[in-house]
């Protein structure tokens, strides 16, 4: 059976898949700036035999690996940045490594590892015989600045026919529902300073321009439809009182279930944000920094996750000492358990990890965040799921998802490579089931219709101001690479 012999390659090499991942949360690096971890991950994939391409989409840290040459073509994806401020050491109690450093408190150092550990088992199975490619996508950025936008955009999943991929949580279950898509904004408005008490009159407040927006983003709120979103920030309000600030400021996003409704929501802000600069007599500047489209589910897809999941069953956590005491340090978690179906909620509250696999709690819902894999969707069918990486009732960005991370949560990591390795290989061997999801894909539209949600010549690292990195996997800059090119001695 293809899952046992996923289940099989990737217990071969526990330890030192097991290790990657703990390295990469050693060395946390936020956005577009992930040269340890994109390290780390290409030279694990080179050694085992795979072809890689470093820099796509114009990404230094962005990379495609693949190995076999034949059809069909199946991938998976991996995150690997971090989040500014969640620095946390292995411990049930607030105790920052670094005083505002950064921290996986989405748990990307085991989803770029997971995901590795899947495509390195189809890698074996292609090696036993199995017909076909399997693809492993690079895909930075995710916490900020939609780095899957730019690899889609840039073609890094054309020949692809499926992507099955994963994200830490604390439950097992196919995901199948959609999200918002979204757009976001960064609006500087130019005007003049001047004393703001002795002469008022000569200058030109861009704050002023910036709160007009905001109010003019409030009356938006009653004439848009319920599902959209509207958020704001002001970043830059001026210096100091008496002086009229002569620049100034904020960031939007526009959410909204479909690209449509974005967009034409989008245009009457644009709208919105020229008149307020005309009312306050100032210059305005727009830039969009990022969008993405809403997650496409694929249901024939989920369907086969569950399947492949309920196979494997269950598993055991390394550090049942650990994980009951962040699990207690959570406290109340009733809200959390609101996300399992009434049947199971009971069988969760009692436990420190709940390790069963469910069917999908969120089918034909559509989840209230947005997502940069809503690209991918749009272009190949995409099947997607969470693990138990973390106890019970753990939100993703806390300093428990970071202490979790970087121990027990390697346990659901290993789970989420068999789990995604006995999908694809499913997908390799059964053709009528890859046909169906396919077809599925199709129907809702195939790929034709997908533009961009970013313009061609959009520069990740000018937008979100951010150096653009130094990065050569092959200087041995990442560190030693131990990776997942055999298979672990007994």
């Amino acid at each position: 059976m293809v899952t046992d012999a996923i289940v099989e390659s990737v217990e071969s090499r526990r330890d030192r898949l097991t290790d990657l991942a703990l390295d990469i949360w050693d060395h946390p690096q936020t956005a577009f700036e992930e040269t340890y971890a994109a390290g780390r991950l290409v030279e694990a994939l080179e050694e085992r035999g795979f072809d890689v391409d470093v820099g796509v989409g114009g990404i230094e840290t962005a990379f495609v690996a693949r190995y076999g040459d034949g059809d069909p073509v199946v991938g998976t994806m991996g995150e690997y940045d971090a989040l500014p401020g969640l620095s946390q050491r292995v411990s049930a109690t607030r105790e920052p490594v670094e005083r505002g450093g950064n921290g996986h408190g989405c748990g990307h150092n085991l989803f770029g590892v997971g995901s590795l550990g899947a495509a390195v088992g189809v890698a074996d199975l292609i090696d036993e015989g199995v017909d076909g490619t399997v693809v492993y996508v690079g895909t930075p950025a995710e916490e900020a600045g939609a780095g899957k936008t730019y690899l889609t955009r840039a073609g890094a999943f054309d020949d692809v026919d499926a992507v099955v991929s994963w994200h830490p949580g604390w439950f097992n279950a196919p995901t199948k529902a959609s999200c918002l898509a979204v757009d976001a904004f960064e609006v500087t408005m130019e005007g003049t300073s001047s004393h703001a008490a002795a002469a008022p009159e000569a200058g030109r407040s861009a704050l002023d321009g910036i709160q007009l927006l905001n109010t003019g983003v409030e009356y938006m709120r009653e004439h848009v439809p319920d599902p959209v979103r509207l958020h704001y920030v002001i970043t830059n309000g001026g210096d100091a009182p008496n002086v009229v600030p002569p620049d100034a400021t904020a960031e939007y996003l526009v959410r909204a279930p479909s690209r449509d409704l974005v967009e034409s929501v989008t245009e009457r802000f644009r709208r919105a944000a020229e008149g307020a600069a005309l009312m306050a007599d100032v210059d305005v500047e727009i830039t969009k920094t990022s969008g993405v489209y809403g997650v496409r589910a694929n249901e024939t897809l989920g369907d086969a996750i569950y399947e492949t999941m309920a196979d494997i069953g269950s598993f055991s956590v390394s550090d049942e000492a650990l994980a009951s005491d962040l699990r207690d340090s959570l406290g109340d978690v009733s809200d959390a358990l609101e996300e399992l179906p009434p049947e199971v909620r009971d069988r969760a509250a009692d436990r420190s990890y709940f390790t069963e696999p469910i069917e999908a709690p969120d089918a034909g819902e559509v989840g209230a965040y947005s997502t940069d894999s809503g690209d991918v969707s749009q272009v190949v069918p995409l099947g997607r799921m969470r693990t138990a990486t973390w106890p019970v009732g753990t939100p993703a960005h806390s300093w428990q998802a970071v202490a979790a991370s970087g121990s027990t949560g390697v346990d659901g990591m290993l789970y989420a490579a068999k789990s995604i390795g006995g999908t694809l290989g499913r997908l390799l061997t059964d053709p009528e089931l890859l046909a169906d999801v396919v077809d599925e894909f199709e129907r809702q539209g195939g790929a034709d219709e997908y533009e961009s949600p970013m313009p061609d010549d959009a520069d990740p690292y000018e937008l979100l101001g951010v150096e653009r990195p130094t990065f050569d996997p092959s200087d041995g800059s990442a560190g030693d690479s131990s990776g997942a090119e055999a298979a672990d001695d007994d």
